[in-house]
């Protein structure tokens, strides 16, 4: 990545509809006492600079938390039911591997990076008394906010939008 000299930025129609996007969902997730968090992270990364880069950065994202989520589910017990060190270390490469493959078998390897850290995230820091609503949280959360970046998008196209019709 090559820096450019600073120059102020302009307020964009991208900014205001990442801005809007965000802002929906902290007013949604707060009338639901709900953290809004995942989801404000799924609108950032579903807000591209036109519908169909959005699209694919939203997918890959919701995409990877889905299947890094379903892959801690099957290992949380197994990981912290093994005996502490190496052991657990094997069960946390192995559970990477079976994200890894699962995310190749379906041809979304671009969503292995969201992927693993919702993997390691929910195995190595959620409790054992929270991480299934934990992990089905995010990734309801996640898939909201990347929706609804999309929606926003479509409904006020970005000029490269208009421009490749």
């Amino acid at each position: 990545m090559e820096f450019q000299s600073f120059h102020l930025p302009t307020v964009g129609k991208r900014t205001l509809k990442t801005m809007l996007s965000v802002g929906i969902i902290i007013l949604v997730y707060t009338l639901l006492d709900r953290n809004p968090c995942f989801a404000c992270i799924g609108a950032v990364f579903g807000m591209g600079n036109k519908w169909v880069t959005g699209l694919q950065a939203g997918g890959n994202r919701s995409i990877g938390t889905l299947i890094g989520g379903v892959v801690a589910l099957l290992f949380y017990n197994w990981y912290h039911g093994a005996t502490p060190g190496l052991y657990q270390g094997v069960v946390l490469l192995l559970a990477l591997f079976v994200l890894l493959m699962v995310s190749q078998a379906l041809g979304v390897n671009t969503a292995i990076q969201p992927g693993s850290v919702v993997l390691f995230v929910v195995i190595l820091t959620v409790s054992p008394d929270r991480f299934v609503k934990y992990t089905i949280d995010r990734i309801i959360d996640t898939a909201v906010g990347v929706a609804l970046s999309l929606g926003i998008n479509k409904l006020m196209p970005a000029p490269l939008d208009k421009t490749e019709k």
